[in-house]
């Protein structure tokens, strides 16, 4: 059990020490360290400078790391890039989602059932059916035709359509910007929050930028943003409960050493925990359990975080209790705390999912509403006492999770999920061809095209990052506990759809779990860069690796951005992009 131990130095994990830590802000160089001390980082490296005079190619840092502090030499000029760097890329992402959303006018992949279904819960509380040749009717500005007394059966939860419909309220039912406005805000808050989550946890607001701006410009992260699909709604919820993960684990550890001590007040400083102490009150574990029962609520596959998220509590909480001395530190964590945990997380997840289906139990015509009403439905014996309503909706439960594994017809961009790494069958969500006197790129033949296609360099080398930082926790023994972090919501992402490789599934669904992939390769641009009081000739080099990284990164966005978003390109050009075999054809 030792693999997940939370013993670090206090220069790799600064907020793990034995008193309680305030996280001020501070600034940073290219090195991915956060400065420690009173005096300016910039006078640190100044005094280290001058006072050792080192051969040239042995001085600390690089020229790079010198005019980077030169331009922080002040706590307001550090305090400008703490919040600047983040609000920055923030802002990148929000232009690259919102220009031109509205475009295409028409349903793109799955968007012909969630917008429709939406627009009926809005009007009805619960998703309606419609006629045959709806979606032209509806494009056309006919909303109200659909079939008011026959509820439709759908396999989703409402949550995420009840999302898309504040767009459609905000800005109308009838046209893209509506019904995709909330997707882009998603996709642009998740930029930030992935940035100040990255910060936290290297205590670097450089990384944190490269890892804001990592999503901003990410095919996948940008082609989700701009439609009207559920799984940009689970991202949103998962990357939101890692954010108060982190906090909940501060906060258990701070806790944690002030019940220590009081013990160790009262029985002495030799004293011993034979089992600590069970913790109860637990605010950002329960608003954890408020968000994972969210992403339940917009799909099912939020389960899966919520499991392995409580899994890592449980873990996290058993090393913690051994670092600090709790002598039965595994059946403390196993026995005492996991129950606890469990309510904690649990309760409040399922009363959340249960609350988004409140249009459901307060209308009379959703699908399966009634059928426990029905004669030889309602059940006997020890769950009889189960009000019916309920017995309902547990009826619709069985019959949707039977007809999503019965899910298994062919489809031309489905990808199974053992290429899912690969990427080799990303999802295109629409194209147009124009010839001739119709074309608009300049040639005969153009194309426009919205593909999900990540950027390959991020998504290519995301995979080798989480492989090494397997490695590298099995080599350290778990001494980092931000791999698990990182690593956890990955597997639970992506684990589970391996039991599903017959049923039609496809790589959009990937997405859930991106942000977690950039901290996974910001990981490992940590470990390349650094440290800025490393020699020149090593400090030099690590920074140019990146800067070369990160700058492909940057071309390879500006290659596949028309793909994107459907400028009309010529063909020569959009056959350029195939990078594997099958990607498009």
């Amino acid at each position: 059990m030792g693999v997940m131990s939370d013993r670090s130095s206090a220069e790799e994990n600064p907020e793990l020490t034995r008193t309680p830590v305030e996280h001020a802000p501070t600034g940073d160089a290219p090195t991915g360290e956060a400065p420690t001390g009173e005096a300016s980082p910039g006078d640190a490296f100044d005094e280290v400078v001058t006072t050792t005079r080192p051969r040239r190619g042995n001085r600390p840092g690089s020229a790079l790391d010198r005019w980077w502090w030169s331009i922080q030499a002040t706590a307001e000029q550090r305090r400008i890039w703490y919040w600047g760097g983040p609000l920055a890329v923030t802002l990148l992402g929000a232009i690259l989602r919102f220009w031109n959303l509205q475009y295409p006018h028409t349903f793109m992949f799955d968007e012909t059932y969630y917008v429709k279904d939406a627009y009926t819960l809005s009007q009805l509380g619960y998703e309606a059916s419609w006629p045959d040749g709806a979606n032209d009717s509806y494009l056309a500005g006919s909303l109200d035709i659909f079939q008011s007394d026959n509820g439709e059966f759908v396999v989703h939860p409402p949550l995420g359509k009840w999302i898309i419909w504040i767009g459609m309220w905000i800005f109308g039912s009838d046209n893209g910007l509506g019904w995709r406005f909330m997707s882009a805000v998603m996709g642009t808050l998740a930029i930030f929050i992935l940035a100040v989550l990255t910060r936290a946890l290297f205590r670097s607001t450089l990384l944190g930028t490269i890892a804001g701006g990592l999503l901003a410009i990410d095919g996948l992260a940008l082609t989700m943003s701009r439609i009207a699909l559920l799984d940009q709604s689970l991202m949103f919820f998962v990357l939101l409960a890692a954010c108060t993960l982190y906090l909940d684990r501060r906060w258990f550890e701070n806790h944690l050493i002030d019940r220590i001590r009081l013990y160790r007040e009262h029985k002495g400083e030799d004293a011993q925990p034979f089992l600590g102490p069970a913790i109860w009150w637990r605010p950002w574990l329960l608003a954890t359990g408020v968000l994972l029962g969210a992403a339940c609520a917009v799909k099912w596959s939020g389960i899966y975080f919520l499991a392995f998220f409580g899994v890592y509590t449980v873990l996290a909480d058993m090393f913690m209790r051994r670092r600090y001395g709790v002598f039965a530190w595994y059946s403390a964590a196993v026995l005492k705390q996991a129950p606890i945990n469990a309510l904690v997380l649990l309760v409040p997840a399922f009363v959340t999912y249960l609350t988004s289906w409140t249009g459901w139990f307060l209308t009379d015509g959703g699908w399966g509403r009634h059928w426990a009403e029905e004669a030889g439905h309602a059940w006997t014996g020890v769950f009889s006492w189960v009000p019916l309503s309920i017995q309902s909706l547990w009826h619709y439960h069985v019959t949707a999770y039977n007809a999503a594994l019965a899910i298994t017809s062919e489809h031309s961009w489905a990808a199974n999920p053992l290429t899912w790494p690969l990427m080799t069958r990303p999802t295109l969500v629409f194209r147009e061809t124009t010839y001739g006197a119709e074309a608009t790129c300049g040639s005969d033949s153009c194309i426009s095209t919205i593909s999900t296609i990540a950027n390959p360099i991020i998504w290519w080398s995301a995979q080798i990052a989480v492989v090494a930082l397997v490695i590298i926790f099995i080599r350290t023994r778990g001494r980092d506990w931000r791999i698990p972090f990182i690593l956890l919501p990955i597997l639970a992402g992506y684990l589970p759809w391996l039991l599903y490789l017959k049923r039609t599934v496809f790589q959009i669904y990937t997405v859930a779990w991106l942000p977690f992939l950039i901290l996974a390769i910001v990981y490992c641009i940590k470990l390349v860069l650094g440290n800025r009081t490393d020699p020149s000739r090593i400090r030099t080099p690590a920074v140019g690796l990146v800067g070369i990284y990160l700058g492909m990164v940057v071309g390879v966005s500006l290659f596949f951005y028309p793909l994107w978003v459907g400028t009309s390109i010529p063909y020569w050009y959009w056959q350029l992009h195939a990078w594997l075999p099958l990607t498009w054809q």
